[in-house]
């Protein structure tokens, strides 16, 4: 058995990796459209600030992609060195949809990256205009094929187990795209992808407001930041919605968690505004409710019960226990595999095997299982509910607090008198870092909401970890964690540089800070 430790280095490692991969990954997503529509501007208008705007923001769009591919391209690594058995186990699978991320997706994208930095003097405007929309439609490909397989990790349908190669096999390609888990997840997260470049498009736009340099450049700017944006946040509220109610029907276990529902309530439950966990006797200290706000957002209806935690664990008990008669079975049919009885017996319980193998965490040998072990086990399958009820309560209050911002942004720029707002510049401006916080909390919710899984219901996180010496662990988590704050601190002073030289960087004489300083063009 692998040890306790050697599980939590591995999921260390993996969660500082992909929490430091995802702080580039929201800022392509949105940046990339921003451009879209700024060159559309140009190539129907004729106006060159158009186009300065375009190469401007590209610019930036630039230094943050190409720091997001080296922060990216070591998480596949990580699933063959660190999580072998799950990449054996669920390999058929999950490589499918990351094999045509890499084909379709980020070749796409990374072709038309080339073409949108270096075929400004080579292609015609409406040809550039074309190569910037396929740049476009690469980055959120790339997006789609990685969530299909996340949420095939969330909501596992398509594929079922084969006891001849004690692995999950796929059985409908189609059902794995078009998982209602995966398909809430990308709508979901690359409009939250959106927000985050209106943000920084926004902020530094404001800075420069404030600073009163570049005007007629940094007031294009926010206007289009502040209608994306404006526009992004709602969809981000809206779906996070959807992808919270999607989660009511796979994944009960985490939306219990996230709401800190210990008991089941009178159908519509309550919603808990604020509450203080007590895992320990699984019960809240204190918890203010709204009433009602819970059933009709989690089962949109007026009758129908959500589960709380303590009948949730009730039932995974009985999942457990049947949990351990198919690992008997399936260890009896790898012994007999011709044994039609033994197959039709195992058929029956198979859905629950992953339970079972919840015990291996503890037992080498299902002979060795007692009641309170099944208990244990069963308790085991519902997550730390502070960690999860807080950030998700912080990244919902981030996600109003920016709807706000960008509908007051959106309000003034309609009214053309932002620039007379100081209060809404520099809050603007100091709002820059929240998009990501909201983004980081998301992900931290989704993904420690799942465990004990690593595949949700079928393969335990404990089980998934490759056989590495601890020692191993510590050197590599420390030279991920190195190596990436150092890519961190370039990005920071590459993308601080340029906004504070703004679109003088460019070159054009048309800018603060610039030989001939004439005035941006109307």
């Amino acid at each position: 058995m692998v040890t306790e430790q050697l599980v939590d280095l591995s999921r260390l490692q993996f969660a500082a990796t992909a929490m430091y991969h995802f702080l580039f990954v929201p800022l392509t997503l949105g940046m990339v459209w921003l451009l879209v529509i700024m060159e559309s501007a140009w190539v129907m208008t004729g106006k060159l600030i158009y186009k300065d705007m375009t190469r401007f923001w590209g610019k930036l769009f630039g230094i943050n992609f190409a720091l997001g591919v080296t922060t990216g391209i070591t998480l596949e690594f990580q699933f063959g060195t660190n999580w072998a058995y799950y990449s054996h186990y669920v390999g058929d699978i999950f490589g499918a949809p990351l094999a045509i991320e890499g084909l379709m997706a980020f070749f796409l994208e990374s072709t038309f990256i080339g073409l949108f930095f270096f075929g400004w003097e080579r292609l015609s405007r409406k040809q550039h205009l074309m190569v910037t929309v396929l740049m476009a439609v690469g980055t959120n490909l790339s997006a789609l094929w990685i969530l299909v397989a996340n949420g095939w990790m969330q909501h596992p349908v398509g594929a079922e187990f084969s006891f001849e190669t004690m692995r999950m096999e796929l059985t409908d390609f189609w059902a794995v795209l078009f998982n209602p888990d995966a398909q809430a997840k990308f709508v979901h997260t690359v409009s939250a992808g959106y927000v985050t470049g209106a943000m920084f498009v926004l902020s530094i736009s404001s800075w420069y407001l404030l600073r009163r340099r570049d005007l007629e450049f940094a007031r294009r700017s926010f206007s289009i930041a502040a209608a994306f944006g404006f526009a992004s946040v709602c969809s981000v509220i809206v779906l996070g919605d959807e992808s919270g109610y999607v989660v009511s029907e796979a994944q009960q276990t985490k939306l219990a968690a996230m709401e800190a529902m210990w008991e089941t309530e009178p159908a519509p439950a309550s919603f808990n505004l604020i509450a203080f966990p007590n895992e320990a006797e699984m019960k809240n200290d204190y918890a203010l409710h709204i009433p009602w706000v819970m059933g009709l957002l989690g089962t949109r209806s007026l009758d129908q019960e959500m589960p709380g935690i303590r009948d949730i664990v009730a039932r995974n008990r009985e999942r457990v226990e049947t949990g351990v008669d198919a690992v008997r079975l399936l260890e009896a049919l790898r012994a007999d595999p011709a044994n039609a009885d033994l197959r039709t017996r195992f058929d029956a319980v198979k859905d629950d095997l992953g339970f079972g193998l919840l015990l291996k965490k503890y037992v080498a040998s299902m002979d060795e299982v007692t009641p309170e072990l099944m208990d244990r086990a069963a308790r085991d399958t519902i997550p730390k509910v502070a960690p999860l009820f807080w950030s998700f309560r912080l990244m919902v209050a981030l996600g109003f607090a920016l709807l706000a911002l960008f509908g007051l942004a959106l309000w003034h720029s309609v009214k053309g008198d932002f620039e007379r707002k100081p209060w809404l510049l520099r809050w603007a401006l100091w709002f820059l870092p929240m998009p990501w916080i909201a983004c980081e909390l998301g992900w931290f919710v989704a993904e420690y909401g799942r465990q004990p899984w690593t595949i949700y219901g079928v393969l335990p996180t404990h089980l998934s970890v490759s056989t590495l010496s601890v020692e191993s662990l510590y050197g590599s988590l420390a030279g991920f964690v190195g190596f990436y704050t150092l890519l961190l601190v370039v990005e920071m002073y590459l993308m601080v540089r340029f906004a504070r030289q703004g679109p003088g960087s460019l070159g054009t004489g048309r800018y603060t800070n610039e030989q001939h300083g004439e005035t941006a063009p109307a």
